[in-house]
């Protein structure tokens, strides 16, 4: 769950599973987070409904560790060197 000041900048977050206020700096969340956000359309039971939570890395491993098929995983990097 993401507050905003009056000025639209992010001012605290808070992981939707546990609870724990996630660390904000100047407006920037400072530690990695899960943002998820579904509409939800014509074929669903909540058709014209948007779910959106957070959740703190910790909450975002015990869920995905449920899962009956793994996650697919892809190794990112920031930069490349030529």
């Amino acid at each position: 769950m993401k507050i905003y000041d009056e000025n639209k900048k992010l001012k605290k977050m808070f992981c939707n599973q546990c609870g724990r206020q996630l660390r904000t700096e100047n407006g920037m969340l400072m530690e990695a987070a899960y943002e998820g956000r579904q509409n939800f359309g014509y074929f669903s039971h909540k058709d014209g409904v948007t779910h959106s939570f957070d959740l703190c890395e910790a909450c975002y491993d015990k869920l995905i560790g449920t899962f009956a098929i793994p996650v697919t995983e892809k190794e990112e990097f920031e930069w490349q060197a030529e």
